[in-house]
């Protein structure tokens, strides 16, 4: 591969990517300056219990990761993203500011079902558009910098929330209801920006030049067999990735202070933005399978690490190293199926990747909260690192010499 430049590379990307990448980081703003605040939100203005907090959460994620399988298909059949990015992210964008107005978890709850059914929408056509006209030599360059622009939106929220609490609450530790209403609506602008760059610059893209109707199913009988492999994997995987919130109870349980972990919280995103580049990268110059090997190896390395860390410091640093996987692997599994997949059956793809991580991801946490019930934290973050080595074994199995070039 030629020695190009850092700025020749960029140069290479379509301007979709810019303007994906920017509506990517100014919805998250929109989310993560309510989602810090959600839980307390909820346990202490609305008196919500946290069976209920959990409850809407895992219904909302598992519900939002099941439609895009749903959407992806629909993008390939119509041969159009933009519609659906955009619809998307207009629900997503009308139901949030609707926050301000709840009374009650049941409500809370229809609010974010409405929040993640959009992003469930958008979210594999996204994926796909983003890829489309994307040399192979920079799709990974492609994908991090998506991603980078997300988690630097996850870094810009928590400051603006914080922000907000300074100047709006008159108690910083429990704001009012009325003061919570403001900092919802507020937060809806930055979404509300980002419809507009959908809308106004975010362009579809042209289909390829097919014979016939394109007729797409859920069955993965026409996909590569390493990409069936790869869906396995992730599966296997993200049954090891337990919520970060177990992260932050250990956090707190090695003695960081309550009033430290939303810092430590930013600290995690700043170190998602930086080696997202750097991931993106690397996956084009060493190839994709390599960095996320590597992820989920460090991945596998840092929750080793938090069965045994009894020290602030300790804590400080996993949560430093765990940003790297993140940067590692978000963004490269994306541009890995884009390798594996032709264009035409990539909303597909995407949808069954995001399928594939439903199925697992609420069982995850489940059986992660069980051990750490029945024995102690250390034995559940050891069960994590085991099942996490295993899909890194699997992941070795897949052959990666005949990649998609377009």
């Amino acid at each position: 591969m030629p020695n190009d430049s850092k700025i020749s590379r960029y140069e290479k990307l379509p301007r979709n990517v810019f303007f994906l990448s920017l509506v990517s980081l100014l919805n998250d703003t929109s989310s993560e300056i309510i989602y810090p605040l959600l839980p307390v939100f909820l346990t202490i203005t609305l008196g919500t219990s946290p069976f209920a907090i959990g409850l809407i959460e895992g219904l909302a994620e598992s519900v939002s990761s099941m439609l895009k399988l749903l959407s992806g298909r629909y993008s390939d059949r119509i041969r159009k993203r933009k519609p659906l990015v955009f619809l998307g992210y207009s629900l997503s964008s009308i139901a949030r500011p609707l926050l301000a107005f709840t009374t009650s978890w049941h409500q809370v709850l229809l609010v974010r079902l409405a929040d993640r059914l959009g992003k469930g929408i958008r979210s594999a056509p996204r994926d796909a558009l983003l890829a489309s006209e994307v040399p192979k030599e920079v799709r990974g360059l492609a994908f991090g910098l998506n991603r980078a622009a997300d988690n630097f939106g996850a870094v810009i929220g928590p400051i603006i929330s914080l922000v907000l609490i300074l100047l709006l609450a008159e108690d910083f530790n429990n704001p009012s209801p009325e003061e919570y209403k403001k900092i919802f609506l507020i937060a809806s602008i930055p979404a509300f920006l980002s419809l507009i760059v959908v809308f106004f610059f975010v362009k579809d893209a042209k289909p390829n030049n097919t014979d016939g109707k394109i007729v797409i199913k859920f069955s993965l009988k026409d996909f590569d067999p390493n990409f069936k492999k790869f869906l396995l994997a992730v599966s296997i995987f993200t049954l090891s990735n337990s919520t970060d919130a177990f992260l932050l109870l250990k956090a707190q349980q090695a003695g960081i202070a309550t009033g430290l972990l939303p810092l430590l919280w930013v600290m995690l995103h700043i170190s998602k933005v930086i080696s997202s580049l750097v991931g993106g990268e690397l996956s084009d110059r060493f190839g994709r399978k390599k960095l996320i090997l590597s992820g989920w190896v460090l991945y596998s390395l840092v929750y080793l690490g938090f069965a045994f860390a009894s020290k602030d410091w300790q804590i400080w640093t996993l949560f430093l190293i765990y940003g790297f996987y993140f940067g590692f692997t978000e963004g490269t599994e994306r541009a890995f199926i884009a390798d594996l997949v032709p264009e035409e059956k990539r909303g597909t793809a995407f949808g069954l990747y995001a399928f594939a991580f439903s199925i697992t991801v609420f069982p995850a946490s489940l059986i992660f909260g069980i051990i750490w019930n029945l024995a102690n934290s250390a034995s559940a973050f050891i069960f994590g690192a085991f099942l996490s080595m295993c899909a890194v074994i699997l992941l070795m199995n897949i052959k990666t010499s005949r990649l998609n070039q377009n």
